[in-house]
């Protein structure tokens, strides 16, 4: 207990990627090697073939990634897609048109990319002007959006949420599909059977991506134990999640625990971490990633919850308050409820046992629920925690011994990802704990988002495409 009430800290992070081999793994690759012509050119086919490209089409390539991550991680999508669909055309025309061109569709109109760029810019922080792996980082970043479109379909047949990014989500377009071909509730049934499998499609793409990819023995050690973690993390967030649903478990310790699990992990750190992998970086420059990463996503996450509650209507169809109409367990209801069974608030707290999973809650019934927040101090503790989850990341960033440009670049995305400036003009910088050759590795601090003339890159208000 803090003496505002419970905390809402994100739990202490494990040794970065405590993907075991993460750490010791990821040493410093062959860069001799790597000159020679290891460096995968981003333009070589979804095979992952290793044709060496000169040193003007790799710094071409870098560049053109660097101008635009989303659209290079889309050309590479739209190759593996491609190809994939005709694949499964030759297993079956009619599995190829209602899953797999389901599956490459979604993904084509995916969301920011977040995932994504984060590998990319933790990718190029940590190589700084050694030759960076082009076209591997490029491939992880299509095996996350693969690994997303998995997770979203997924997510929807659980929430029964009707509708995504703007469309009918996957499981409610095939059932629109074949609205005449049986009984109602059979063709539901058919539709998120078929979704289910879809997803599995695109967990089965993104692994083929990770497991074709050219990579030095070392980083794809490395890289695959931290994407095998990803995985189990996302799968553990997602059922703790429904579990809570289910059994109505709105604890505080478990709300942080799923939070933690599903965006501080799956959305932040772990693309952070496998960022730092492809690029070689030292144990030291690891370790203050996922740090800051961890803090990071917390602070997305809770800010998600705020965004649902008051932000209005949501991207891609979601109505304000869908969290609470779902009765999912978040952290600013676990929080509200903490405190109004502290200060004997029964009101506060008949509120919240009525409305949380009521799937016809009304818009005078959310106002009632947001008065509890308001009136709990739930909503206004959170805001703070934001805040300084947000500085306690950046100045543990800004420890890390990385490239100037591209510390820069990912310490805007990161700003913009916890919702914009912290609340500090300059965050407290910290030594880092001296690693275990009694050594310290620090950096001079990136370029600060909030320098004269420069705003950080804007994040939409309300994340449209989270687990």
């Amino acid at each position: 207990m803090t003496p505002d009430g419970p905390s809402v800290d994100p739990p202490p992070p494990p040794p970065c990627g405590a993907a075991g081999a993460a750490g010791a793994a990821a040493r410093e690759p062959d860069h001799d090697a790597v000159a020679a012509g290891a460096v995968v050119d981003a333009t070589d086919s979804d095979t992952g073939a290793t044709d060496a490209t000169d040193a003007t089409d790799a710094t071409d390539a870098t560049g053109a990634a660097d101008a635009d991550v989303r659209a290079a991680v889309g050309r590479v999508l739209d190759r593996v897609l491609d190809d994939r669909v005709e694949r499964a055309r030759t297993v079956d025309r009619l599995f190829a048109e209602d899953i797999a061109q389901r599956v490459a569709r979604f993904t084509r109109h995916g969301g920011r990319r977040l995932r994504s760029q984060l590998l990319w810019w933790a990718m190029r922080a940590c190589a700084g002007r050694r030759p960076v792996p082009v076209a591997a980082a490029l491939r992880m970043g299509a095996a996350l959006e693969l690994l997303q479109t998995c997770a979203l379909v997924q997510d929807d047949v659980m929430d029964r949420s009707e509708r995504r990014r703007g469309h009918l989500a996957l499981h409610a377009d095939v059932s629109a599909q074949y609205a005449h071909a049986a009984r109602p509730r059979l063709v539901r049934r058919f539709g998120d059977a078929s979704a289910i499998l879809a997803s599995d499609l695109a967990l089965t793409w993104a692994d083929d991506l990770v497991a074709e990819t050219e990579m030095e023995p070392d980083v794809a050690r490395a890289v695959r134990r931290l994407w095998g973690d990803m995985r189990a993390e996302m799968v553990a967030g997602q059922y703790l999640d429904v579990q809570g649903q289910v059994t109505a478990s709105r604890s505080l310790p478990r709300a942080l625990r799923s939070a933690c699990l599903k965006s501080a992990l799956y959305s932040v750190e772990r693309p952070l971490a496998l960022g730092a992998a492809l690029a070689g970086a030292d144990e030291g420059t690891r370790d203050a990633l996922c740090v800051a990463g961890r803090h990071i996503g917390m602070a997305f996450q809770l800010r998600d919850d705020l965004d649902d509650v008051y932000a209005g209507a949501r991207p891609g169809g979601r109505d304000a308050g869908g969290d609470i109409r779902e009765g999912k367990p978040t952290c600013l209801v676990a929080l509200a409820r903490a405190r109004a069974d502290a200060s004997g608030d029964r009101t506060a707290l008949e509120v919240l046992d009525r409305s949380l999973g009521d799937a016809a809650l009304t818009d005078e019934g959310l106002d009632e629920v947001r008065e509890v927040l308001a009136r709990t101090g739930a909503r206004a503790l959170v805001e703070e925690r934001i805040g300084r989850m947000t500085a306690q990341g950046l100045a543990r960033f800004d420890t890390a011994a990385l490239d100037a440009e591209g510390g820069s670049r990912l310490r805007d995305l990161l700003v913009a990802i916890a919702g914009g400036p912290p609340p500090d003009p300059q965050p407290p910088r910290r030594e880092p704990a001296p690693p275990h050759d009694g050594s310290v590795t620090a950096r001079p601090p990136a370029t600060p988002a909030h320098r004269e003339g420069h705003r950080p890159p804007a994040a939409p208000a309300h994340p449209e495409d989270r687990p």
